[in-house]
């Protein structure tokens, strides 16, 4: 008997998930139940990244193949682990799985087998779930950035891929959108890790205040200077240093870090002796630095010192899939902060959080939950707990508002048109804003949160025709 050949019917006829994943990561096979439990067919699996299913089991390195591209590959074998991956419908299932790598003739590694059992129906999911949330602290989100929406995966991307390096990187969005999240993330990605990091908030201080603050002073440099101080970029010293809201740095000043950037010498203010410093340079603007530049109010060559690799971190409003997530974050963290006994948020108060524009965004959504705490007295917040201006907005825009009862409830609201509906697949998102745009796949990638390359790269992905 040719055991070889009945391979395929052997594993299909398996009652727990296989999957084949070659020495990179990419998906090679999948059974029956494994496309069942993670919702994807074979053939979509097949040569896409095992990241998609976002398993909190998995410790991605990333920088290669074999041992450089995960733990497993260092291990040799993974036995009943409790995980958590992420479905195609965007759904979160608990899982034990199993893993072993595979070698070839020459002991060199080809790929690993992986058993995935789903746990959803055991008697005890809810005891099992909330260990292992609270084995992987899965509501930290990605170093403490929640949101699991396709724009915010390739932010994480982007920060894995640039965090071993000594890159000078600048964050740009607006206001309350988590940049001081993304520099700490970095850091912590990073090679530097364990060493400082440290935060200047550039636009709080006075010129004469920044300097000192960034470069330190000597006893006597001014009136005041009691004693010698040690500057941030020294305290900074073979960590990271974030320069949040590097757009209002004075001219003066602008001119003095360009000369730390390029010579890595800072010298204290009332000083004649430079010191030499090693630190990782990140900085945060939710202004326009290139009008700045043109209205004569940012150095160019300082700007293009800092602004080596941008991120951008996106408003709320272009990941609204991500809301019912935040707000189930902060609902857990003021209910273990006060005690409360708050458990969720009703329906209908999520239609309305959902339909508001958060120009405030995380930090706005944040405030919003912490006042719901205060006035809320049941296990869940409703309505007439959020601020007044989450529902006048929601009244004026639509008229009188029927809520609706279900948490599986599709927004019907003309407001939420230009929005990407909650619990759809990536390549159903992207029919639905091509749908909206009629085929325009710039106005497609600025509903969606991404970039135009990356609409085009989806459609060939998934072999779509546009008429």
């Amino acid at each position: 008997m040719d055991i070889g050949k009945q391979w395929r019917h052997i594993i299909d006829s398996v009652q727990d998930g296989i999957i084949i994943v070659d020495e990179k990561g990419c998906f090679v096979a999948a059974n029956q139940t494994a496309q069942w439990i993670t919702g994807y067919t074979e053939e979509e699996l097949k040569g896409q990244s095992c990241r998609i299913l976002n398993c909190t089991g998995c410790k991605i390195i990333g920088k290669g193949k074999g041992k450089n591209w995960c733990g497993l590959f260092s291990q040799g074998l993974i036995r009943e682990k409790k995980c958590l991956i992420t479905n195609r419908q965007n759904r979160t299932i608990p899982i034990i799985k199993s893993a072993t790598v595979l070698f070839d003739d020459k002991k060199e590694i080809i790929g690993a087998v992986e058993t995935l059992k789903d746990i959803s129906e055991n008697i005890n999911y809810k005891n099992e779930l909330a260990s292992i949330k609270r084995m992987y602290h899965i509501d930290d989100g990605f170093h403490g950035i929640v949101g699991r929406t396709p724009v915010m995966q390739s932010l994480y991307e982007l920060i894995e891929s640039v965090a071993s390096q000594d890159t000078p990187v600048m964050i740009l969005g607006e206001s309350g959108t988590g940049k001081e999240m993304v520099a700490k993330a970095l850091h912590e990605t990073g090679e530097r890790a364990s060493k400082p990091f440290v935060k200047v908030n550039c636009a709080a201080l006075s010129e004469h205040i920044l300097e000192s603050e960034l470069f330190g002073h000597v006893k006597g440099a001014y009136t005041g200077a009691d004693s010698d101080r040690v500057g941030r970029f020294e305290a900074a010293h073979k960590g990271t240093i974030f320069l949040d809201e590097i757009g209002d740095i004075p001219l003066s000043v602008q001119v003095k870090l360009l000369r730390v950037l390029e010579e890595k010498m800072i010298q204290r203010v009332g000083a004649n002796k430079s010191i030499q410093i090693d630190v990782r340079i990140i900085t945060a603007t939710n202004k326009n630095l290139e009008q700045l530049i043109k209205d004569g109010l940012f150095r160019e060559d300082l700007f293009f010192r800092i602004n080596v690799f941008p991120l951008t971190c996106p408003p709320l409003r272009h990941r609204k899939d991500d809301i019912t997530l935040i707000i189930q974050h902060f609902i857990n963290f003021h209910a273990e902060k006060t005690g409360k006994n708050i458990l969720g948020i009703t329906p209908e108060a999520m239609r309305l959080m959902v339909a508001y524009p958060w120009p405030g965004n995380i930090r706005e959504l944040r405030n919003s939950i912490e006042y719901a705490f205060v006035l809320a007295r049941e296990k869940s917040i409703g309505p007439e707990h959020l601020p007044e201006k989450i529902i006048s907005h929601t009244s004026g825009e639509t008229g009188s508002l029927k809520y609706l009862a279900s948490k599986d409830t599709v927004f019907n609201d003309p407001t939420f048109e230009d929005t990407i509906k909650l619990g759809l697949s990536e390549k159903e998102k992207l029919l639905d804003a091509l749908r909206q745009t009629d085929g325009n796949q710039s106005r497609a990638a600025k509903i969606l949160g991404v970039s135009r390359i990356t609409v085009w790269k989806r459609i060939k992905k998934y072999g779509i025709q546009l008429k």
